[in-house]
């Protein structure tokens, strides 16, 4: 039986890894609609407490013992998870609590490569020959299996981190080995996943690459938003630069990417709340490359404004309350971001030019993320961008170039080596 909260005032709980951008975006979010928010996050030092609400300490690899802190906290009208992690937390406190969000079934579906693989071929979408290996393997007997050109991925890293594509015998065993380095790692390894100690191999999908914004009522999905990816991403690492809304692309393809996506929602379970889909199409038609259980990450929600000016996380906030959002469209125009690359690895020290490219016709908005003093890695080790550009125009062709003309007036500081101090 659904536990409501007490009052009028809607509780709901977010579930997040840190108390990033994105978790502060939707607790904005939560005050201007007048709801309570709650913070669970696994961070382990002093928390500020920015909405008078104490945060509820968890621990993602104690998924069990965290769910029974968050139903003891309750009750709550709705969850909603930030970020990847967070989402079978989410998930598995959501069904004790017996309020809506995706199955906890259907959440570890989409967090692992293999088994998300197995499930798409299982309902007759397209899907790539696929094989999945432990990272302490030898290279030889798996690359003989591989067709090339392949892609080398763990199965539990997000964001294209640690995703490498191979042509030959060669290529493959450096790309195995530096994943497996990746996964050895003291970030990843302190994790505990059993997904990280696996590596799939899947052939090569050429073709143009989407992203799909969507919400799921009752397991059926409704497609927010179609993002047209202009960047080419063939490898051999995956860096996502530019997104553009709406698509550029006929009737006739957005339908079939939405038809795809669809079918994947429900052959992963995935039953109420925000995912973010990822596609290639090429002549043999859609593949879907992975459906995640949580709204679109970082920063990049601000491309999204929907009926009345409201914000992605408003109406995910509604959603998960309850409230039918069926009505909501995307407001008028264009919109886009750029997910600012990291071009070496280094020390960040600063950038030069950001006014400039904030003068740049279209664009809304340059936020820089990093931080002075910062070391950076790009992919395929790093796991994050030095910012972000936003732009907002009357067609998607003037925000693309908006975006790639604001990146050229910057000028970035990265020291190879480390400061001495």
């Amino acid at each position: 039986m659904k536990q409501v909260g007490f009052g009028s005032k809607k509780r709901v709980l977010l579930v997040a890894a840190t108390t990033g951008y994105q978790t502060r975006m939707f607790a904005d979010a939560a005050l201007r609609l007048g709801f309570e928010a709650s913070l669970a996050t696994d961070r382990c030092h002093v928390l500020e407490d920015p909405w008078g609400d104490k945060a509820i300490a968890v621990r993602f690899e104690e998924p069990l013992a965290s769910r029974d802190l968050l139903v003891e906290a309750g009750p709550f009208d709705g969850i909603v998870a930030v970020a990847d992690r967070p989402a079978y937390l989410a998930a598995i406190t959501a069904e004790a609590l017996g309020i809506p969000f995706h199955p906890p079934a259907a959440v570890a579906a989409c967090r692992d490569k293999y088994l998300a693989r197995q499930r798409f071929r299982a309902a007759g979408l397209p899907v790539p020959d696929f094989f999945r290996v432990p990272v302490t393997a030898g290279t030889a007997d798996a690359a003989y299996r591989a067709r090339f050109p392949c892609v080398l991925k763990p199965l539990g890293l997000s964001g294209s981190r640690g995703v490498i594509r191979a042509n030959d015998t060669g290529e493959f065993a450096a790309a195995f080995a530096r994943i497996r380095t990746l996964l050895e790692g003291s970030d990843v390894a302190a994790l505990r996943e059993e997904n990280n100690r696996y590596i799939q191999v899947e052939r090569f999908i050429e073709g143009r690459e989407f992203a799909l914004e969507g919400l799921v009522t009752a397991g059926e999905l409704r497609a927010l938003a179609i993002f047209d990816k202009p960047d080419s991403l063939d490898g051999p690492f995956f860096e996502e630069t530019i997104y553009v809304t709406p698509s550029r692309e006929t009737t006739e393809l957005q339908s079939a990417l939405v038809g795809a996506i669809g079918k994947a929602v429900r052959a992963l379970g995935l039953t109420h709340g925000p995912v973010h889909a990822e596609a290639r199409v090429n002549h043999e038609g859609v593949w879907v490359l992975e459906v995640a259980a949580r709204p679109i990450g970082g920063l990049c929600a601000k491309t999204l404004r929907f009926s009345a000016d409201i914000a992605l996380e408003e109406l995910i906030l509604r959603h998960a309350v309850g409230e039918d959002m069926a009505s909501m469209r995307l407001r008028g125009g264009a919109s886009g971001v750029m997910m600012i690359p990291i071009p070496k690895a280094g020390i960040y020290e600063g950038v030069d030019g950001v006014e400039a490219a904030a003068r740049v016709p279209d664009v809304a908005e340059v936020t820089i993320t990093a931080k002075e003093g910062q070391r950076i890695l790009p992919l395929p080790e790093g796991a994050s961008y030095l910012g972000f550009i936003f732009a907002r125009a009357d067609s998607p062709e003037r925000v693309e170039r908006a975006l790639r003309n604001a990146h050229a007036c910057l000028r970035f500081e990265i020291a190879t080596t480390l400061p001495v101090f």
